[in-house]
Formats: structure tokens, C-alpha cells, sequence
């Protein structure tokens, strides 16, 4: 029989694992950390002596938990599925890796925020996490061929990246990633390659009580403030790529990005109390 501290032990060496799943589904480390909770919960209650395969049942489990917490957060019903869709791209497609590869960060995210959430999970598990179709069908409540449908619409949705408003977004996300990239590494250059010639940053009064200055013009002065946001965090906004700078676990301040085409054309500090706690905000895995 397991005791109590060796079961522990031996979920902590699947924790890393369990986490970057949980995080890639639910965007959200907050989130992420109680699903991961959930699932050593649900762990410890069980049978641990008869459960042949534990990493393999503690990803079905944290998987359940987080489409639970996703079906929660949003109340949007799912399209019912037909089974006569393209085939999926194979594991091996080098287009498909490329567009993965490609997406990662505040862009996929963007992307990932768009879909149902039995899609969600489909697509996590399998494409970033190679858990065969046969295993997430029974998470997702349906047989293997619709679990790869879910994950074949999910593809293709993430590739859609001409597609009107998705790709708006998609663009914004990914200067805002580029921003706070460039910001961390001092690399001023790349600063200014992504600022707009006439870039205005604005910022409320608690912002201003904090040193910003209440409106920056120009893209040498916005780039020369904007390395200050060396030890931000990426969010999401309203579904929109963001910024905040937390200080010992409470949020202070979240950058709000305007952009147009391939440059940012506005930034907005906010950190008034009262306006941070009305914002639908996502503070993202670091």
C-alpha cells in the first residue's frame, strides 16, 4: 500500500508535467495550480495500489477537472459534430509542427481562448501533448473518430490566421509578445522597430503617483520607458494580449496595448484600484 508521503512523492514527480498541461489548458497559472491540486486530491482518495499506469490516470483526471473549469467559465454551447471533416494534419507534418512551433506565447493563447472547450482539451492533449485520440475520448464524452474531429476544427481554427477579427488579434498578440520580449532583454532596437512613429503612452493618476510620467509622444521616449517592463507578466485583456507588473503577488498595474497593422500605436497604464478590479482579466504562466 502506498502511505501517504510516498504517494506524495511519487505525484510530485509528475507535477511538472501535470502543470504545463493544466497552464496550456486553462491559460491561467492560478487556475492551473488549483487543477493540479484537484487532481493530487482526487488521487489521494483513490486506490493508488490499483491504478496500472499513474501518469496516465492523473492526465485523464487533471484533463476532466479542467474541462470542468472551462465549461464554468464560459456558457457558450458546442456546435454537435459531424464526422465527415478533412483528416487531421499527422503528428509528422512539418507545416503542422512549424504552425506550433510558430504560435507559442500570448498568440496561441489568443487562439486557444476562441475555442470550445472539448476542443480545447482535444487539441492540448493531443497536438502538444501526443495523448492518443482513444485516451481523450472518454474525457470529452465521445468516441475516438469525434475526438478527432474536435481536434481537427481546432486545428484548423488555429491556422485560420487570415480570418478577419481572429487575425487582428492574433497580429496584436503577437507585438504585444514581441513588446515584453524586448522590454526583458534591453534590446532598444527592437523596441523602436515595433513602436509606432507617433506612439502615445497615457497613464491614470495612480500610475502617474507611481513616477509614469501622464502622457509620453514618440517612439524614442515610449521605448525608453517601455524598458521598465523588464519584470512584467503577459495577460489576457477582454481576450486581448496584455501586460501586467505584479509586486509580491499583487497586481499593480496592466499595460493595455493599441495596434495597428504591424506596430503598437498606443500604450495605457492603469493601476487605479477601483478600474483593476473591473477588468476581465487573465494573468497568464510566466
Amino acid at each position: 500500500m502506498h502511505d501517504t508521503d510516498s504517494l506524495a512523492q511519487t505525484f510530485e514527480e509528475h507535477r511538472t508535467r501535470l502543470t504545463a498541461v493544466a497552464n496550456r489548458m486553462l491559460g491561467s497559472a492560478s487556475e492551473a495550480d488549483d487543477a493540479v491540486q484537484e487532481a493530487w486530491i482526487r488521487l489521494s482518495r483513490s486506490d493508488a495500489e490499483s491504478i496500472d499506469n499513474l501518469g496516465a490516470w492523473l492526465t485523464t483526471v487533471l484533463s476532466r477537472v479542467c474541462l470542468n473549469m472551462l465549461h464554468a467559465r464560459r456558457s457558450r454551447p458546442e456546435v454537435p459534430l459531424g464526422l465527415d471533416a478533412p483528416e487531421p494534419a499527422t503528428e509528422a507534418d512539418p507545416e503542422h509542427e512549424a504552425l506550433l512551433a510558430d504560435s507559442i506565447g500570448l498568440a496561441l493563447l489568443v487562439v486557444l481562448d476562441t475555442l470550445t472547450p472539448a476542443e480545447r482539451v482535444a487539441f492540448v492533449l493531443h497536438d502538444m501533448f501526443g495523448v492518443p485520440f482513444e485516451e481523450i475520448a472518454p474525457i470529452v464524452g465521445r468516441n475516438a473518430p469525434a475526438t478527432r474531429q474536435l481536434a481537427s476544427r481546432a486545428r484548423r481554427r488555429v491556422r485560420r490566421e487570415d480570418a478577419g477579427g481572429e487575425a487582428s488579434r492574433l497580429r496584436h498578440a503577437k507585438l504585444v509578445d514581441a513588446f515584453l520580449a524586448a522590454a526583458r532583454n534591453g534590446e532598444f532596437d527592437r523596441l523602436l522597430a515595433l513602436l509606432d512613429p507617433e506612439v502615445v503612452l497615457t497613464a491614470d493618476d495612480t500610475a502617474v503617483g507611481m513616477g509614469a510620467a501622464r502622457e509620453i509622444r514618440g517612439v524614442a521616449e515610449v521605448a525608453a520607458f517601455s524598458r521598465r517592463a523588464r519584470g512584467a507578466t503577459p495577460a489576457l485583456l477582454d481576450g486581448d494580449a496584455a501586460v501586467v507588473w505584479i509586486v509580491e503577488g499583487e497586481l499593480r498595474v496592466v499595460y493595455r496595448f493599441t495596434t495597428a497593422d504591424e506596430t503598437i500605436t498606443g500604450i495605457d497604464l492603469i493601476a487605479d484600484a477601483a478600474r483593476l478590479r473591473e477588468l476581465d482579466l487573465v494573468i497568464l504562466e510566466d
